[in-house]
């Protein structure tokens, strides 16, 4: 993810100050602190311009009070789960066959292109 935000930073750097943070929503496997001060090596004003927002995730208790147990799907936790699953669908990155990150980026981003091509097809 540092990585991929660093291949960005000139984006953050030029972002006016007096417009919204960019919240970034994460997984519970990553650390925001730990993203935080990688990325505040980077660029230091970074934080001024973005924040981290851990996904809500129901406990156990949680989830046996509502009645429901197993999987059960959050709505900003089922955006992430659903655009991984329309990734999937495109044959060509259920294996990374590229030998560049930008080749990799490129073929992800036509997956999406082509998805959003064919919901504005069905309308």
């Amino acid at each position: 993810m540092i990585e991929m935000l660093e291949k960005n930073i000139d984006y953050f750097k030029t972002k006016p100050l007096n417009i919204p943070k960019i919240t970034i929503l994460l997984e519970h496997g990553y650390h925001p602190e730990k993203l935080t001060r990688e990325l505040e090596k980077i660029y230091p004003q970074i934080m001024e311009k973005i924040r981290f927002e851990l996904s809500p995730k129901l406990s156990r208790t949680e989830k046996q009070q509502q009645g429901k147990s197993g999987f059960v799907p959050i709505a900003p936790r089922w955006v992430i789960q659903r655009s991984n699953a329309w990734m999937e669908r495109c044959k060509s990155l259920v294996k990374n066959f590229e030998r560049t990150l930008a080749h990799a980026t490129a073929k992800l981003n036509l997956c999406f292109i082509r998805l959003l091509l064919k919901r504005l097809a069905a309308n």
